[in-house]
């Protein structure tokens, strides 16, 4: 019998990590294509006679407002904010969020409660947040904390209960109790859904900060943009804007990245 030997790899039989490479790389070339498209489009409508700074005027901003100190204690105001905010609500919504769903008994006690506070927005609360925490630093953390807690504690849930039931009944053909059922199966299983939950409540707190920083703020981003409106000052208030968007979108790129770590074991596309 004639041994055949395996052919020498192709360039077809790449491995997957190579790639997963190249499809980074192009679309890290999209990312800077489509980022230069915007900022062309911006320019050429400012050029067009549109009420809207230009970009070298934005920059000029940004440089004045870093030289005398303001956009660094700025950024630094509401990151804080936004940051305690949103890890008190993870820190809260993932154990509802597997309560309500490894439980029922706690899903029919606290699932209508979540279902009634999601209809209203957390911006609606500030006025009830105002006259019983002040107006200090409480209630803009509280606000920004419920907008991460509501989206992050559903994600949770589903997560829970769409566990494939045919991996928890392998357990315990396997002879796991229901801790151990927990641990390894249903926590990493969930695991995707937590993420993007939390994903969905960065968002959701960066999107209540501006609204947050309206309760008697000296400082911060959404601060200065009001401040800004009152002055008719366009390129402060597009400073804000574009901080706000590029912070936001570095801490979801962090998250990103956490769940491309944590959920490796995943099938992609």
């Amino acid at each position: 019998m004639t041994l055949v030997e395996n052919p020498a790899p192709t360039q077809a039989q790449d491995p997957p990590r190579a790639r997963r490479r190249g499809r980074g790389g192009r679309m890290l070339l999209l990312n800077a294509v489509s980022v230069v498209l915007g900022i062309g489009v911006w320019w050429a409508l400012s050029l067009a006679g549109f009420d809207i700074p230009a970009p070298p005027e934005v920059l000029k901003r940004y440089g004045e407002l870093i030289s005398d100190g303001t956009l660094i204690t700025d950024i630094g105001a509401s990151l804080r904010r936004v940051l305690i905010g949103f890890v008190l609500g993870v820190a809260l919504a993932v154990p509802v969020g597997f309560g309500m769903g490894w439980y029922g008994w706690v899903r029919g006690l606290v699932e209508p409660w979540v279902q009634f506070f999601r209809t209203i927005p957390p911006l609606a609360i500030i006025p009830l947040a105002v006259v019983l925490m002040g107006i200090e630093e409480t209630p803009k953390i509280f606000v920004i904390f419920l907008a991460s807690f509501l989206a992050c504690v559903i994600s949770t849930f589903q997560g829970v209960v769409n566990v494939d039931k045919t991996l928890i009944n392998a357990a315990r053909v396997l002879g796991a109790n229901d801790r151990i059922i927990f641990a390894r199966v249903v926590v990493p299983a969930s695991t995707p859904f937590i993420l993007v939950g939390m994903r969905v409540g960065l968002g959701s707190s960066w999107a209540t900060l501006v609204a947050a920083e309206l309760i008697a703020a000296q400082e911060g981003l959404g601060y200065r943009m009001q401040s800004a409106q009152l002055y008719y000052d366009l390129p402060t208030i597009f400073v804000g804007l574009i901080t706000i968007g590029i912070l936001g979108l570095l801490m979801d790129r962090i998250l990103l990245f956490a769940e491309a770590k944590l959920t490796g074991w995943q099938e992609r596309r």
